[in-house]
């Protein structure tokens, strides 16, 4: 059963009691990789192996994720800054522990592609926290496994 979480804001990004923050760079330019994170929803279980079904809600301004673990999450976009930065709040899950999560995915110009990070801020019980600081290598390499498919996806290159 999905629980309501601690309804934050963008500035909860730098605030959060743990932050986990991933970059990597993709060939792709910032425009494109904007549009596969904010305009094609649907299309995240496809570069995203961690989710496993998105959709958007609210006539956009939301979205449904639902996740391996069988963990579904109701989000509020809060940013949606064309090219530069996709962040949304978790308004409802049903994952234990957690009180408060913002997901913000900033976008940059390199050289020719695009820095491309990813910031989890959240709040929790502690037994939560420590999992999350416990899972950082591993959603680190979700990370960065999921930025090299979407890459792929985006430059149609089969490496």
């Amino acid at each position: 059963m999905a629980r309501r979480l601690r309804s934050v804001e963008l500035d909860f990004v730098d605030a959060a009691p743990l932050r986990l923050v991933f970059a990597a760079e993709v060939s792709a330019a910032p425009g494109k990789v904007y549009r596969a994170l904010a305009d094609d929803v649907p299309g995240w279980p496809c570069w995203f192996t961690a989710v496993t079904a998105a959709r958007p809600t609210e006539g956009g301004a939301g979205r449904e994720v639902r996740l391996k673990g069988g963990f579904v999450i109701g989000e509020t976009i809060l940013a949606a800054e064309p090219g530069e930065r996709y962040a949304y709040r978790a308004d409802r899950c049903n994952a234990p522990g957690m009180r408060a999560l913002l997901e913000e995915w900033r976008l940059t110009p390199a050289g020719n592609g695009t820095r491309v990070q990813w910031t989890f801020a959240a709040d929790g019980s502690a037994a939560y926290r420590l999992v999350l600081r416990l899972a950082r290598p591993g959603m680190g390499r979700a990370f960065r496994t999921a930025v090299r498919t979407l890459d792929r996806r985006l430059t149609g290159s089969a490496a």
